[in-house]
């Protein structure tokens, strides 16, 4: 059985623990509020800009732009995988490197060439180690980050579907829906898909003809196309971001129940021994007494 002091000293250890995992709890609710504003403020001009332009690919044909084209051979695949910087947040991060890693294995199977877009330090460890190209990684750029580093991305992704360098691309991220549910999600981007219910619209009236376009399709086509890459890599981001203050929020809220539990368990092993030590004591004097008696 343990020592009283080994006992109290791992008391005092898991109660410094709990503290630490409550100020962290605090600290990822604060950053949460501020992500999830910006999440929230940000998800109605995607969704709108992604109708909007679905409605625009449903009447325009492959050879109106780049980006629509749907090439009859894939040999290249480029994926970007976003992840958090840090730990201590669950099995967020190791769910969305678990779906990319399950897409980017599908696709050699398949005898395609994988190409890796890796934002936040935990996507970068991981699949350094694989045999995959990575041909970005930005180790520390989920703490700070804002539409700049989307655009540059975006740019990359779309350089190289325009170049020919890549054949699709898909984007890897954990999508916020509530507190409790962060489920990583694969998007296909590129090429840029029509919207169904557009080209179902358009099938039965025969035509977009309630729309005007000033310029012409093709004009807003070559203008918004590439902003819509840029939109969808930024989504990713603050999804990612709000994804992970959500999940550590709980991981250390998790923590600290358990510092509790176990404070309890140890708290009880401490009586436990106490009470052996005092009847051991107990047993000693009274063995001694009657010793001196008899």
């Amino acid at each position: 059985m343990a020592s009283l002091r080994d006992v109290s000293n791992q008391i005092v250890g898991v109660k410094k623990t709990k503290q630490i995992t409550k100020a962290m709890n605090m600290v990822a609710s604060a950053k949460l509020r501020n992500a999830q504003e910006r999440i929230e403020r940000f998800r109605p001009y995607a969704d709108k800009f992604y109708e909007m332009l679905g409605d625009l690919a449903a009447g325009a044909d492959e050879s109106v732009h780049p980006l629509l084209e749907v090439r009859d051979e894939v040999k290249t695949v480029g994926i970007m995988v976003t992840t958090s910087d840090r730990g201590l947040c669950g099995a967020f991060n190791i769910n969305i490197i678990n779906k990319a890693m399950k897409l980017a294995n599908a696709k050699a199977a398949e005898g395609k060439t994988v190409k890796l877009w890796c934002i936040g330090k935990k996507a970068r460890d991981v699949f350094k180690k694989t045999e995959y190209e990575i041909v970005r990684a930005e180790a520390d750029a989920m703490t700070h980050f804002d539409f700049t580093l989307a655009a540059s991305v975006g740019n990359e992704l779309i350089n190289g579907y325009v170049s020919g360098e890549l054949d699709e691309v898909h984007v890897c991220f954990g999508e916020f829906q509530s507190m409790a549910r962060q489920p990583p999600v694969a998007l296909s981007v590129l090429p840029m898909a029509a919207n169904e219910e557009a080209e179902a619209e358009e099938g039965g009236a025969g035509g977009t003809g309630d729309y005007l376009y000033e310029p012409s399709v093709e004009g807003l086509l070559a203008e918004l196309l590439p902003r819509f890459i840029k939109v969808q890599v930024y989504r990713a981001l603050l999804d990612t971001s709000c994804s992970e203050h959500a999940a550590r929020m709980a991981a250390m809220d998790n923590a600290t129940k358990a510092c509790d539990e176990l404070t309890d368990t140890l708290t009880l092993l401490f009586n436990k021994t106490r009470q052996a030590a005092i009847t051991g004591d107990l047993m000693d004097i009274v063995g001694g007494v009657e010793a001196l008696k008899g």
